[in-house]
C-alpha cells in the first residue's frame, strides 16, 4: 500500500479521499489555486502545494505542476477524483512516465472511452447494445444535419468528449439543428478542448440506469449493482438512488453483465461506471463509460457496505479485487441529493456569494454528508457550484425517503441561493414516493416542483418581528447594565414611551412589497398585528442564536439570519428573507432607469447576438454567457431597440454589470 498520495483535485471529493486515506494510515498532499488557499480539503491533507490562479486552466488543469507537486513532496501515487484530469490519458501516461502511480484507469482504457463515438463502435464489437444514432468522425454541419434527418427527431447531439450534460442538445425539427449543433460545438470545445460531436436517437421517456463496475490488475471484473440517475436538469444528474426502483433481479444481471463486459473490452482497471439509458419495455441501450469515481458512488457505497476510496487504492497499489461478485448483495436503498448553488426559479441558473450561514443535518448511520465547504467560505465562479451531497440510507425505499424529507428540512444554507427548497418538493413529490421515474421527471412535474414565490406568512413575519424585538431588547439591557444610572426609564425594555402607548412598528421590504407589523409590548411577551389577527408571541435565543418560539400557543423553533438589514427566516426545510426597512436611511433614493440589462450572474461573454440599433422583441437571444462551466442565453425582457453594447466576446463581467442598454421611445440610435 501507499504511504503518500497527491490528491488532484478540490472540494468534496478530494475531501473525501483525504478521510479514507487517513482512515488506511496514508499522508495526503492536496494542491489548490488561489481561490482555494483557505478551503477545507487545504486544510484537512497532511500537507499542500499551491498550483496558480484561479482559473481552472492555470491550476488544476496543468499536468505539469500537478506532477512537480507530487515529486516534491514524495508521493508515490495521484488520485485524480473526478472532473479536471481524472479522464485525461495523457496524464496517466505522464504520471507513468515519472514512476508515479495513477490511481485510475490505464491510459489505453481512458482514450477508448474518452470519444464517446469510438466508444459505441467498442461496444458495438463487444455485443452491448447501443442507441441507434451516427458516430463517426465527419463534423462537416451538413453531413450531420442530413444524418440526423436519417435517425429522425427528436435527436440528441453530445459531445463526444467529456461528459455533465456539457455540449449537449436536444433538437426537436430539423429548422433548429444548425443552431443547437453551434451551441454545442462551442460549449464543448470551451469545455473539453474539443468540439467533435455524435447524434444519437432521444428517447422520449427513459431512466438513467448506471452500473458500477470494478477491475484489477489481474483480469478479475465485477460489477456492484446499478444506480439510478433519472432526476436530471441540464442533463445533469440532482438525486441518484440506489438500487434502482423496481428494477428485476434478470435485468439486473442482464445489465451488469453487459456493463462487466464493457470494461472487460477495453482491458480495464480500477472503478468505472458504465451509463445505460433503459426503456419502458426493458430494453437498455449503452450511452457511455466514465473511467473514473462518479460523483454518486456513496449510494453504491451505502447499499453494499463498501468503500470504493479504499478499493480503488489497493487494486492501484496491485491488490486482487477485496470481494468476489457472489459476496456482494444488495442492502437496503439509498439516495443522494446534490446540494448546488444555483436558481431553480431561473432555469438553475448558478449562484455565488458567502455561505453566512450553514447548518446541516445530523450525521448517522442514516445520514451522511459529503462536502468541501465550511460556513465562511465562499461560491465563486470558477468551479462548479456543488455545496455538498446529502445522502440517507434505510432498510428500504419508502424509509430512505423520509429521511430524505426530513434530512432536506433540517439543512439550513444563507448567503447563496440553493436547490434545497427544489429538492425537497421532488421528495415529496408523489410521483417520486412512487418511484415513478425517468429523465422528464422534472419537465412532467414543473407545475408542482416550481412554486410561484409567495408573500410571507404570518407565521414568518412574526418570527422575524419576535427575532428583532428580542436582540433590541438584550441590547437595551446590556447598556443598561453597563450605565452609571441603571434605573434610566430610556433603558427599560418593556416599549416605554414618553407619550403615547408602548407599540412599535415594524417595517420590512418582502420583495417588492412593504409589509408593516405593529408590535404591542405585554408583560408576557409581544402582540402583534398580522394580516390574519392578532397573536401574542414570545420566545428566547439559545446558546446557539436560534429562536425558541411561542406563536399564539405553537411552539417554533428557527434560525433567523441576519445580514446587513437582511433577515433570513429559516424552519423547516423552507427560507424567506426580509429586509429590514428603516426609511430615513433611503430619503433620496430613486430606482434607476429602466432601460438596461444586466448580468444574472458573473462569467464570460462567449457571442454577441446583436450590435447597437438591432431591433428586437421579447424573449430574443442577446448574447450567450459562460459561467460555472456552463453557457447561459440572455434574451431580451421586452420589445424595443439596442441602443449601445457594454462588453465583447471573451470579456468577464460581474454580476449585475449592465451588458446592453435600450433606446427609450423616439431617442436617436447612434451605430
Amino acid at each position: 500500500m501507499f504511504d503518500k498520495i497527491l490528491i488532484a483535485n478540490r472540494g468534496e471529493i478530494a475531501c473525501r479521499i483525504i478521510r479514507t486515506a487517513r482512515r488506511l494510515g496514508i499522508r495526503t498532499v492536496a494542491v489548490y489555486s488561489d481561490a482555494d488557499a483557505g478551503a477545507m480539503h487545504v486544510s484537512m491533507a497532511d500537507e499542500a502545494c499551491r498550483l496558480g490562479p484561479a482559473e481552472a486552466k492555470q491550476s488544476y488543469l496543468r499536468p505539469e505542476l500537478i506532477l512537480e507537486a507530487a515529486l516534491a513532496s514524495g508521493c508515490q501515487a495521484v488520485h485524480p477524483g473526478y472532473g479536471f484530469l481524472s479522464e485525461n490519458a495523457e496524464f496517466a501516461e505522464a504520471c507513468a512516465a515519472a514512476g508515479i502511480v495513477f490511481i485510475g484507469p490505464p491510459a489505453e482504457a481512458i482514450r477508448a472511452m474518452g470519444s464517446k463515438s469510438a466508444a459505441k463502435r467498442i461496444m458495438e464489437n463487444a455485443v452491448v447494445p447501443l442507441v441507434p444514432g451516427y458516430h463517426g468522425e465527419d463534423q462537416d454541419p451538413a453531413f450531420l444535419r442530413e444524418a440526423a434527418g436519417g435517425i429522425g427527431y427528436p435527436v440528441l447531439i453530445k459531445a463526444t468528449a467529456g461528459g455533465g450534460g456539457k455540449g449537449m442538445r436536444v433538437v426537436w425539427e430539423a429548422q433548429a439543428f444548425d443552431d443547437a449543433l453551434a451551441g454545442a460545438k462551442r460549449e464543448a470545445s470551451a469545455s473539453f478542448g474539443d468540439d467533435r460531436v455524435l447524434l444519437e436517437k432521444y428517447l422520449t421517456r427513459p431512466r438513467h440506469v448506471e452500473i458500477q463496475v470494478f477491475a484489477d490488475g489481474l483480469g478479475n471484473a465485477i460489477h456492484l449493482f446499478e444506480r439510478d440517475c433519472s432526476i436530471q436538469r441540464r442533463h445533469q444528474k440532482v438525486l441518484e438512488e440506489a438500487p434502482a426502483p423496481g428494477m428485476k433481479d434478470w435485468l439486473r444481471e442482464r445489465m451488469g453483465g453487459a456493463a462487466v463486459a464493457a470494461a472487460k473490452a477495453i482491458g480495464y482497471v480500477g472503478a468505472g461506471t458504465v451509463e445505460f439509458l433503459l426503456d419502458e419495455d426493458g430494453s437498455f441501450y449503452f450511452m457511455e463509460m466514465n473511467t473514473r469515481l462518479q460523483v454518486e458512488h456513496p449510494v453504491t457505497e451505502m447499499i453494499t457496505g463498501q468503500d470504493l476510496v479504499e478499493w480503488q487504492l489497493k487494486v492501484a497499489a496491485g491488490a486482487p479485487l477485496p470481494c468476489r461478485q457472489e459476496d456482494l448483495a444488495v442492502c437496503g436503498h439509498a439516495i443522494e441529493a446534490r446540494i448546488y448553488a444555483e436558481d431553480p426559479l431561473r432555469d438553475f441558473l448558478p449562484a455565488t456569494g458567502e455561505l453566512t450561514h450553514l447548518r446541516t443535518p445530523q450525521e448517522s448511520a442514516h445520514v451522511r454528508i459529503d462536502t468541501g465547504v465550511r460556513q465562511g467560505d465562499r461560491v465563486s465562479i470558477h468551479y462548479d457550484p456543488m455545496i455538498a451531497k446529502l445522502i440517507v440510507w434505510d432498510t428500504d425505499r419508502a424509509g430512505a425517503v423520509r429521511r430524505l424529507r426530513a434530512a432536506l428540512a433540517d439543512y439550513q444554507v444563507v448567503g447563496v441561493t440553493t436547490n434545497i427548497g427544489f429538492l425537497a418538493q421532488v421528495a415529496a413529490n408523489p410521483a417520486f414516493a412512487a418511484g415513478e421515474l425517468d429523465t422528464g421527471f422534472i419537465e412532467r412535474h414543473r407545475a408542482t416542483l416550481f412554486p410561484e414565490a409567495q408573500p410571507a406568512s404570518d407565521r414568518v413575519l412574526a418570527l422575524a418581528c419576535l427575532d428583532v424585538l428580542l436582540r433590541r431588547s438584550a441590547e437595551a439591557a446590556a447598556a443598561a447594565a453597563a450605565c452609571a444610572d441603571r434605573w434610566s426609564p430610556w433603558h427599560l425594555t418593556t416599549g416605554w414611551q414618553v407619550n403615547g402607548d408602548n407599540h412599535h412598528v415594524l417595517l420590512f421590504r418582502d420583495g417588492e412589497q412593504s409589509v408593516a407589523v405593529t408590535a404591542h409590548y405585554r408583560p408576557d411577551g409581544y402582540q402583534l398585528d398580522l394580516s390574519g389577527g392578532p397573536m401574542l408571541v414570545r420566545g428566547k435565543l439559545d446558546e446557539a442564536g436560534d429562536l425558541l418560539a411561542d406563536l399564539g400557543g405553537m411552539r417554533v423553533k428557527a434560525s433567523v439570519v441576519r445580514h446587513g438589514d437582511d433577515l433570513t427566516i429559516v424552519t423547516h426545510g423552507s427560507s424567506h428573507r426580509l429586509t429590514l426597512h428603516d426609511p430615513l436611511a433611503h430619503l433620496g433614493q430613486q430606482e434607476g432607469a429602466g432601460g438596461s440589462l444586466t448580468a444574472p450572474m458573473p462569467g464570460k461573454i462567449v457571442a454577441l447576438l446583436v450590435e447597437a440599433g438591432a431591433r428586437v422583441e421579447r424573449g430574443a437571444p442577446l448574447l450567450i454567457m459562460e459561467a460555472m462551466k456552463m453557457e447561459h442565453t440572455i434574451t431580451a425582457p421586452r420589445d424595443g431597440v439596442v441602443a449601445e453594447v457594454f462588453y465583447r466576446p471573451g470579456e468577464v463581467v460581474n454580476d449585475g454589470a449592465i451588458l446592453l442598454a435600450f433606446a427609450e421611445e423616439g431617442e436617436r440610435v447612434t451605430t
